[in-house]
């Protein structure tokens, strides 16, 4: 067996307590072998029950049995969390979604880790590394996969039963950098989808957009593996409509100049300007949903007319539409927020509002701040992330790579900056207490009046607060 080296804070720790019989399994092994270490650690204790692992480990920190059943433990020491788990076999269970089995687990301490490992989706995920010798257990040949950068199955006869590998292949193909098998494409176009649980679909999608250096290489992988036909149809509709060829001259390497096309290229372009930027995880995942669902209405918008001496393609109206087909497919997903962030409020804005900051470039000489204002608001004072979104609709007409926000986007940010449109100069300056103390009762007329004050306000008509309890007083005057 092939000795690989393997450190991580706990390892002496794992091996005075269990000795030989002690593993790292996993993408800790596969990531390793990429001289790509991760600071998670997936271990594996053999010939030891639940029972006789709790009691070893105990003393030492806090433990946590997620399913005794299945043989896992969340063991964390110091402020490190460590997934613990018994070698086990996997049964299908069948359910009454055809093509859709649950997996029923079983731990067994004294299973074989080869049959173990045999249980696991990809064969560059089917290795386990003996932390006492630091001995290589690879009964797949993993290694030469991850050498080759292919995914291949361990199993092919277990992969269907549990459907969420199907996506893992996207994902795994897309994170990686690795090619796919293949005869992966045969069996998951064979696999029912409709049993997973939405949750499990997001995390998925989400990880293809955030940790992908192309995003585009995952979401192609979905459409090749039929996800895009099962679970997403608003995005195969994309696959299947046509750009004009000269305003996007973008095309795939069949020469066709779908919106698809356009929309995976824009994504990479999107995560591109996101990591220049520094983003935050939950800001970047909103501009890349917003990327990936800015276009889903061209389908249904597409028009041919004839204009400038030729027939071009129109899709009027289309941002209107995404913004109305996004909501649906958040609903279907149960998307609302991610670290605490309202994806689902600013996902919609940025799509509804993405053709906004190139109408205000074109319009630039004849401008005001109240149209800044009003954009502004509209995009609850997220500037960057609209500007980022409109760059990248616009780099997505190549493939090389946005080096930096083009002179669009930073025309864009001077001009709010130069005008001091922030987050900040947006919120409404008069509020419903300063209506009670000018003699206004709570009600729908506060309402009415709050809302036509906050419309001065955007349209410039008052900047502070004296100015804004002025025309409230000649509100309240006109209309009460």
């Amino acid at each position: 067996m092939k000795k690989l080296h393997v450190e991580f804070r706990e390892k002496e720790f794992f091996i005075h307590h269990f000795g030989k019989d002690s593993f790292a399994v996993g993408g800790y092994v596969r990531d390793l072998m990429r001289e790509n270490p991760s600071e998670d650690v997936d271990i594996l204790i053999t010939h030891h029950s639940v029972e006789e692992i709790i009691k070893k480990i105990k003393p030492f920190g806090k433990v946590d049995l997620v399913g005794k059943s299945f043989g896992v433990i969340k063991f964390t020491i110091n402020e490190k969390t460590y997934d613990i788990a018994l070698p086990r076999k996997d049964a299908p269970k069948e359910k009454k979604v055809k093509g859709h089995k649950d997996i029923v687990a079983s731990a067994d301490p004294d299973l074989p880790i080869e049959e173990d490992l045999e249980r696991r989706d990809f064969r560059c995920n089917s290795m386990a590394l003996r932390l006492k010798d630091n001995t290589l257990v690879d009964p797949f040949d993993g290694a030469r996969d991850i050498k080759e950068k292919i995914i291949r199955l361990t199993n092919s006869r277990a992969f269907p039963d549990d459907p969420l590998r199907v996506l893992r292949v996207a994902r795994f193909s897309s994170v990686l950098e690795f090619s796919v098998d293949p005869s992966i494409y045969e069996i998951s176009k064979e696999i029912n989808l409709s049993g997973l649980s939405v949750e499990r679909i997001n995390e998925e999608m989400y990880k293809i957009l955030i940790f992908s250096p192309l995003p585009s290489v995952g979401l192609e992988e979905l459409l090749k593996l039929g996800v895009l036909f099962q679970l997403f149809p608003e995005l195969y509709s994309l696959t299947l409509s046509i750009h004009d060829s000269i305003f996007h001259p973008e095309r795939d390497r069949y020469g066709h100049h779908t919106v698809w096309v356009h929309t995976t290229l824009t994504v990479n372009q999107a995560k591109r300007l996101a990591e220049l930027a520094g983003l935050p995880q939950e800001k970047k995942l909103t501009l890349l949903l917003a990327a990936l669902y800015h276009d889903v209405g061209k389908p249904s918008t597409a028009r041919w007319e004839f204009k400038r001496g030729r027939m071009v393609i129109t899709n009027y109206g289309h941002d209107i539409l995404s913004e109305k087909i996004t909501k649906k497919i958040f609903h279907r997903f149960k998307i609302f927020s991610r670290n605490g962030y309202n994806l689902r409020k600013m996902v919609f804005s940025l799509i509804k509002c993405h053709h906004r900051a190139s109408e205000l470039w074109q319009n630039r000489e004849v401008l005001t701040k109240k149209a800044f204002n009003r954009l502004a608001a509209d995009i609850h004072g997220e500037i960057e992330l609209l500007a980022y979104l409109d760059a990248a609709d616009r780099a997505g007409r190549k493939e090389e790579p946005v080096m930096e926000l083009d002179r669009e986007g930073r025309w864009l940010l001077r001009k709010f900056k130069e005008l001091n449109v922030t987050r900040e100069t947006i919120k409404p300056l008069i509020m419903g207490r300063h209506l009670i103390e000018l003699g206004v009762s709570p009600g729908p007329s506060m309402g009415k009046i709050l809302k036509k004050l906050y419309e001065l306000q955007l349209d410039n008509e008052f900047e502070t607060k004296g100015e804004g309890l002025k025309a409230a007083k000649a509100i309240i005057k006109k209309e009460l």
